[in-house]
């Protein structure tokens, strides 16, 4: 049996990050342990002591971004693969648009429903 895939979420507010929590307690998805960063600094950090199978990253933080945690992602061999969504409240496109050229996996905008981040959440992990 395969086991539960562990996520990382990465957003400056504790507060959307117990949000995004709630939310995906309820897609009713079958998840490991949901660790926490407050930025892509700290994610880089969590990154190295745990497996995670996919990480859901905020765009816009401090220290290191979501773009700039992106890139770091893509350019280290170890998690050059690793799905990450990106969660943004961009109206512009140019964000979305460098995210999805550096290899982001794919993104949801906020506000966003439970329904939407169930549905983007288990294609990606049935892969």
């Amino acid at each position: 049996m395969k086991e539960a895939p562990n996520l990382l979420i990465v957003d400056d507010s504790t507060a959307i990050r117990k949000i995004l929590i709630r939310v995906l307690n309820q897609t009713n998805l079958a998840l490991g342990e949901v660790l926490e960063a407050g930025d892509g600094k700290e994610a880089l950090n969590i990154l190295e002591g745990h497996h995670v199978s996919l990480v859901l990253s905020d765009i816009n933080m401090p220290n290191m971004d979501g773009i700039e945690l992106l890139r770091a992602l893509r350019n280290a061999p170890q998690w050059h693969d690793l799905p990450v969504v990106l969660i943004t409240t961009e109206g512009g496109q140019a964000r979305v648009q460098e995210a999805v050229e550096l290899g982001a996996t794919s993104y949801v905008r906020k506000p966003f429903s439970a329904d939407q981040l169930r549905d983007k959440l288990a294609a990606l992990l049935s892969k």
